[in-house]
């Protein structure tokens, strides 16, 4: 549901003509929410209790694509954007922590690998029956079919998800792993190449659609294009968590923040139909690294903190991402959206200092 919003942007802007530093906004509004609201999404679990908390998130995300539905301007379309934002900030750390405490070492990396991939699922489908309907549907009758759809799956979360405690969910150590902790610095540096890798996937992911406007592309296929990334980037997602475990953190994120660099120019190069076909490719690469990420978390922080710790790393790369799309829209207004992608493929360049240094805190 969240990434449903790169199909609309060029949408809403031949309909409210707005500029691409606006698109960017809108993006950002719903990013920017969503990574705010991170760690008060943890705390009102602690109260409510996940389950209900997730199914209530949910549920505020498909009310805001129902108000989508409705607006009638930029100001509307915000508005609903900003209600989105709020409900989708409880999914990743309540989620990726339920999943690091059921599975350990190894193994949780794999997990959390597997549980991005079942997101990139999502992003696989939605976009692409959305962009599918929209040939038929008008705009605002398939997005607020989208908010339907999001009012019913919350009603199957709370169905379905287990009502454990905090407490009863915490699985129990020995005394000297939940104390140890990394080196001073690791996670701030794992924070750190998180942010830049996000900004660079957000910003990307933003002006994609209007990369392929530019060439030719309409509605379905921008949406065929979406999912034609977001395939190779499920695919990244399992893959990376796999070459994580076997070439290590940083041989891995090397491997695919180059690639993505060199990817996204070439999308930004070629035409149409060439681009559409090295899309699986590089969605593997800006996706892929992301697992990798995630899965070092429980490795830099004790048991007991890792709820919180999964929340601020998500508040800091969702906040990149959302602020990202701003700045990269803004320079888009004055230089072009060209000279502005080879500056995000500049940017994924500067995430391998860092990653040595989350290196050194691992070993």
């Amino acid at each position: 549901m969240t990434d449903l919003v790169y199909v609309l942007l060029p949408i809403w802007q031949s309909q409210f003509g707005i500029s691409y530093a606006m698109a960017g906004l809108l993006r950002g509004l719903y990013s920017g929410t969503m990574a705010g609201l991170q760690i008060p999404a943890s705390r009102l679990a602690r109260r409510l209790g996940r389950a209900a908390t997730l199914a209530l998130g949910t549920a505020l995300a498909g009310l805001g694509y129902l108000l989508a539905g409705q607006a009638g301007g930029a100001a509307g379309i915000a508005a609903a954007l900003l209600v989105c934002g709020c409900g989708a900030s409880a999914q990743h750390p309540l989620a990726s922590a339920l999943v690091a405490e059921t599975h350990h070492g190894a193994a949780s990396r794999q997990a959390l690998a597997h549980y991005n991939f079942a997101g990139d699922v999502g992003k696989m489908l939605l976009p692409a029956a959305a962009g599918v309907a929209m040939s038929w549907l008008s705009w605002r009758d398939s997005v607020s079919l989208v908010g339907g759809f999001g009012l019913l799956a919350a009603l199957l979360l709370a169905l379905a998800i287990p009502r454990t405690t905090h407490a009863e969910a915490m699985p129990q150590r020995p005394e000297r792993e939940a104390s140890g902790r990394a080196p001073a610095g690791g996670f701030a540096a794992l924070l750190a190449v998180g942010v830049i890798d996000s900004a660079v996937r957000m910003g990307f992911l933003t002006f994609l659609p209007f990369i392929l406007k530019s060439k030719g592309a309409g509605s379905a296929g921008i949406g065929l294009a979406l999912s034609l990334l977001f395939v190779g980037g499920a695919a990244g997602k399992l893959a990376c968590g796999y070459l994580g475990n076997r070439l290590g953190m940083f041989r891995t994120v090397c491997l695919t923040e180059a690639a993505t660099a060199l990817a996204i120019l070439a999308a930004l190069w070629l035409p149409l139909m060439p681009a559409l076909a090295m899309l699986p490719l590089l969605g593997v690469a800006l996706n892929g690294t992301s697992s990798v990420l995630y899965g070092a978390v429980p490795d830099l922080v004790p048991a007991a903190a890792r709820e919180r710790a999964f929340a601020r790393f998500y508040t800091g790369t969702i906040g990149g991402g959302a602020l990202a799309p701003i700045l990269f829209g803004l320079l888009g207004d004055h230089v072009g959206i060209p000279p502005a992608m080879c500056v995000v493929a500049a940017l994924a360049l500067a995430t391998l200092p860092l990653a040595s240094r989350v290196r050194r805190a691992l070993a």
